[in-house]
């Protein structure tokens, strides 16, 4: 009777830990799709796709805590899946739809943002267990390509159709390029609290944000990810400032000898 038991609980646990690699799968799906529209000149659902494959791959994570499914070959396997989505797919994407008229300098922007990120993922998985869960080492690559692909949607929103010439997308890529590998501090969103427990005010602000987010999706989304993106520095110098406050009191606290 307990071997049944045991036998179907392993066999529980073993449904229970497809589901993230199934969700992670779902970001390559949307990442090779954006490839795929790139290509074909459709931009517009090249970057819904990336911002898709972003949410998915905020997912697979979520799940593979709250399941206890983390392992080594779902890290592995979602660096792989993200350095196709948010790596190759948002420089292709954005090297067809507004670096190509800059010649060499819009496709060394491009190669330069995949390498970037590639690295950006290297080093995250080689530190996956030595640096603190709250910040994120530099600017998170499914951030990067979330970037890219508002920019698209915002654009578009404004008129902007097919092919295009943007200086300010090229210096944004040459930007995010240096914040992924840069060790500027983000925020990552990973503490259980922050979703189990929830002020009423805080609430509010939510369901209000879902509203602008349906009223105007592409400036909402811009708007969001772009204060993402900037709060870096200034997470960074706030948390250096505490850290030498938290010197300085330890200096100035006086040595007491146990009696």
């Amino acid at each position: 009777m307990k071997t049944k038991k045991r036998s179907k609980k392993m066999r529980l646990q073993r449904g229970i830990y497809v589901l993230p690699n199934l969700l992670t799968s779902a970001n390559l799906f949307c990442g090779f799709y954006a490839i795929v529209a790139a290509i074909q000149g459709q931009f517009l659902r090249g970057a819904v796709a990336i911002m898709v494959a972003a949410i998915f791959d905020g997912l697979d994570g979520k799940i593979a805590r709250v399941t206890r499914t983390v392992s080594r070959f779902g890290l592995e396997y979602d660096s792989l899946c993200d350095a196709i989505s948010f790596g190759i797919a948002p420089a292709v994407l954005v090297y067809l739809w507004t670096l190509q008229p800059f010649g060499r300098l819009g496709w060394l922007a491009a190669l330069i943002y995949v390498f970037c990120g590639t690295l950006r993922l290297a080093r995250f998985n080689t530190q996956a267990h030595v640096v603190g869960s709250d910040y994120f080492n530099g600017l998170p690559i499914p951030a990067a390509g979330f970037m890219i692909a508002s920019t698209v949607l915002l654009l578009y929103r404004f008129g902007g159709t097919g092919t295009t010439k943007h200086v300010t997308v090229l210096i944004l890529i040459y930007v995010l390029s240096f914040l992924m590998v840069s060790t500027i501090k983000y925020y990552s969103f990973r503490q259980a609290e922050l979703f189990k427990k929830m002020k009423f005010n805080m609430l509010v602000i939510v369901v209000m944000s879902f509203i602008v987010i349906a009223a105007e999706p592409s400036i909402a989304f811009f708007v969001i990810i772009l204060c993402y993106v900037l709060s870096g520095p200034f997470t960074t110098l706030w948390l250096r400032k505490k850290r030498e406050s938290e010197a300085a009191e330890k200096l100035n606290t006086p040595y007491e000898n146990p009696v």
